[in-house]
């Protein structure tokens, strides 16, 4: 997963021409990237959520009873044991938002091309 991440990552940090062409391209490509986005962070928060639920949560329960740790602290805990999984959910979570904000600023660049091809009678 981490390989689809920095391999969609990149991608979107591409700068797009003014090309019609291109800015189709990216947007189909980025429609893709936006529904795999959004099953990968289903995914990953699945994966969250099992690590907190699993032996973790077991282990906190034992720790709380023996220690008389604050329902805050326990959260902390739980939180500071499940950090890879939480990052994953956040950095999935950036890059399908990122996909929405870039496929709206691509359909404004497209509609801007088209009128100004049409403006310049150059035809689209």
């Amino acid at each position: 997963m981490e390989q689809e991440i920095k391999e969609i990552s990149d991608y979107l940090n591409i700068t797009c021409s003014n090309n019609p062409q291109e800015i189709q391209e990216r947007i189909s490509t980025i429609m893709v990237y936006m529904m795999r986005t959004g099953e990968m962070l289903a995914d990953a928060k699945k994966m969250l959520r099992r690590k907190k639920s699993d032996e973790i949560q077991n282990t906190i329960i034992q720790i709380a009873k023996e220690n008389c740790l604050s329902a805050k602290i326990q959260n902390a805990l739980l939180e500071s044991i499940a950090e890879d999984e939480a990052f994953l959910v956040d950095r999935l979570d950036r890059l399908n938002a990122s996909c929405v904000h870039q496929l709206d600023a691509l359909r404004t660049l497209l509609s801007f091309e088209k009128e100004s091809l049409r403006l310049n009678k150059a035809g689209y």
